[in-house]
């Protein structure tokens, strides 16, 4: 049985408001967390100064062995905020089977979280693995016999290798949900159950994300048991570090222009990230920005090789790729310093999405700059998304002598009829725009009869 005691989730508000009455957390330092002198020498080798609130909030509870719902901005720490104590609790290595789980939803933020491990673990002697896709199971299987403490995993890969019989999650008694909204939406929700029923009953639950809408906190009931809530800010709260702003345009091909038109300036836009919503998309943006910009530029989506995949990030990273072409695959997890500028070149239907993609800059203390460029199709999610942020994304002028591409007849009528798709899940009576028409002509053709 997966169902455990149901527990009552107070109201993200009431929650809130419950916080702003208290006093503000006084500034602490690693050492009064109750840390050992082996993760603070790694801490203060990799550079962390001060705990983050996140961090500040999530550790003693994680440390007293209590269940953790973490929500906190992106580019805030919830990575150390349970890595950390998960490492103190493990303290040392013992016997062969992994003690604790960390589940990932990409191969990127897998790798993301075995570099931060790494780093932290650094002074210890504690074994970690990591598992994910795209590339053969081998190697990953030879590093699973020699024994493991800590392991990091897709929920695919983890499944693959449990079923052949190779893993064993017996002595599994922490489980981390990273991205847990994303793990926990219809994707990822079956798999997420079969993991689930073959892990111990007795286990500690540790769920952190960005955001974490109401429907997926009434999921989380399925497994968590009396948890405790490290809620910094509102879900889905943007960091103030990053300023946004948006172009309306009329159509795709305005759209590729005035991108153009932007990143022609290579020293503002220094280090940029381009999401768009497809495959195809990113392919077309990136051929076409090959022809009008300077510097390299690379595409990022699930259809490349994992190989293909590393070595685009590395070299973005080390600041020899300017521009990265991505799709949402980029959005969770991956942790770039000093990203200059995220552009939205297609809006996410999901909102939360817009929330991911934007946190790619402004990371830690840096700023960072998020434009989004919207046709008229798309000014029904920038609606979406202002309501999810609570707050209004700026819209910017175009330059002075802008003038916009003429919009072919096909894609007026595919906004057309997506804008009716839009207001008919908003209005369940409307019927669309060609009922509309059709219901006019039968009005005139009634009439006309009439008068005769």
């Amino acid at each position: 049985m997966l169902k455990k005691q149901r527990t009552h989730f107070p109201r993200e508000s009431e929650r809130v408001s419950e916080q702003s009455q208290k006093p503000t957390m006084a500034p602490i330092s690693f050492q009064t967390l109750q840390l050992n002198k082996q993760l603070l020498k790694a801490l203060q080798e990799a550079g962390y100064i001060a705990p983050t609130p996140i961090q500040q909030k999530a550790i003693p509870l994680i440390l007293k062995g209590h269940d953790v719902l973490g929500v906190a901005q992106t580019g805030t720490g919830k990575t150390a905020a349970y890595l950390l104590p998960l490492l103190m609790q493990l303290k040392y290595p013992k016997g062969t089977y992994p003690r604790a789980l960390i589940l990932a939803t990409s191969k990127e933020l897998v790798i993301q979280i075995a570099h931060s491990l790494a780093d932290m673990a650094k002074y210890t002697n504690l074994r970690h693995v990591c598992l994910y896709g795209g590339i053969g199971p081998t190697q990953q299987i030879e590093a699973v016999n020699q024994g493991i403490d800590l392991l990091v995993s897709t929920p695919g890969r983890l499944l693959d290798l449990y079923h052949r019989c190779i893993l064993n999650l017996r002595s599994i008694r922490h489980l981390v949900l990273d991205e847990a909204d994303k793990l926990l939406d219809m994707n990822f929700w079956p798999q997420l159950r079969d993991i689930l029923a073959i892990l111990p009953g007795k286990r500690q639950h540790l769920l952190f994300s960005a955001t974490m809408a109401p429907k997926v906190m009434k999921l989380t009931e399925e497994f968590l048991e009396w948890p405790e809530k490290a809620i910094i800010t509102p879900q889905a709260t943007p960091v103030t570090t990053v300023s946004q702003q948006c172009y309306q345009v009329p159509n795709v091909a305005t759209k590729a222009r005035l991108l153009a038109w932007l990143l022609t300036d290579t020293k503002i836009f220094c280090k940029v990230i381009v999401f768009t919503c497809t495959r195809k998309t990113a392919e077309d943006v990136a051929h076409f920005l090959r022809r009008q910009v300077a510097g390299e530029i690379r595409v990022i989506h699930a259809n490349k090789g994992q190989n293909t995949r590393i070595s685009t990030l590395n070299a973005f990273q080390e600041g020899t790729v300017r521009i990265l072409v991505a799709t949402d695959v980029a959005a969770r997890g991956i942790d770039v310093s000093q990203v200059s500028h995220v552009i939205n070149f297609e809006v996410p239907t999901l909102p939360e999405e817009y929330v991911h993609r934007i946190g790619r800059t402004g990371r830690a203390t840096h700023t960072g700059k998020a434009i989004t460029l919207a046709n008229p199709a798309e000014a029904y999610y920038i609606r979406k998304i202002e309501e999810l942020m609570r707050r209004k994304i700026m819209v910017a002028p175009l330059p002075p002598t802008w003038v916009d591409t003429a919009t072919s007849f096909e894609e007026q009528q595919a906004m057309a009829r997506t804008m009716d798709m839009q207001r008919q899940k908003e209005d369940p009576n409307y019927l669309g725009a060609f009922h509309q028409k059709k219901r006019k002509n039968i009005v005139k053709k009634s009439l006309t009869r009439s008068k005769r």
